[in-house]
């Protein structure tokens, strides 16, 4: 049996997932909490848009990325027929070594709607009272935002973030379904690989031993983040 510390494809396994939610943790926070601010104003007619944003995060992974292997293919797709109305020649997207990851985060903000939902009722759940004192003593939209808002709203933020971690470390389906961890195992994920040595190659044994670090690598990333929440997390009554 090849022993875990020598072989190279747990290393990119690991690299490729630590990559991604280095990227798509932060990219899917600043989109949430950004829409739910869009969102929580009050225009005629914001429930339509909000059930328009919420809809794709319940579409099933598997049908959102055979639509996404449409959307991105390099001849036919229709991120590539936009760029060529401009004159722009569109990458390879999925079958670029260079795009294929990017371009699976990319994706991944086509569910931020879920997160915006629980972000929309932190918002709510701000009360009214501090914007009003504040607006008295001459505070802009910006300052109220940054002292009010982002501080009030951390706790929800806090909590997307460890459902981040939770998730983006478990990510399958798109890679299995989209790249099959190609191009050059650009797109090995993690959970991927574990999969193919699972039932690929039929090796129980290294499958167990790569879920059990799995675990421990989830565990400690979240215990740090738990540990980091007394600087930034506010609890205020």
């Amino acid at each position: 049996q090849v022993l875990l510390t020598s072989d190279p494809l747990f290393w990119k396994s690991l690299k490729v997932t630590l990559y991604y939610a280095a990227l798509a943790i932060p990219l899917g926070v600043v989109a949430g909490v950004s829409l739910a601010l869009l969102l929580n104003l009050e225009v005629k007619g914001m429930s339509v848009f909000r059930t328009i944003f919420f809809l794709p995060s319940i579409v099933p992974s598997v049908a959102s990325s055979v639509v996404f292997m449409w959307i991105l293919n390099p001849q036919m797709g229709l991120i590539n027929g936009l760029l060529r109305r401009f004159g722009i020649l569109g990458p390879a997207w999925l079958q670029d070594t260079d795009w294929a990851l990017r371009s699976i985060v990319f994706m991944s903000l086509w569910g931020v709607g879920g997160s915006m939902v629980i972000y929309l009722a932190g918002l709510k759940e701000i009360p009214a009272h501090l914007y009003e004192a504040a607006m008295i003593d001459g505070a802009t939209t910006f300052h109220r935002m940054r002292h009010i808002t982002l501080p009030m709203l951390t706790p929800v933020i806090f909590f997307n973030l460890v459902m981040g971690i939770i998730g983006t470390f478990q990510v399958f389906t798109e890679a299995y379904i989209m790249t099959q961890g190609g191009p050059e195992d650009s797109t090995l994920f993690y959970a991927l690989y574990l999969f193919q040595r699972a039932w690929r190659y039929l090796d129980m044994g290294y499958a167990s031993a790569m879920a059990w670090i799995l675990f421990i690598v989830i565990m400690t990333v979240t215990g740090i983040v738990y540990r980091s929440q007394k600087r930034w997390v506010h609890y205020g009554e």
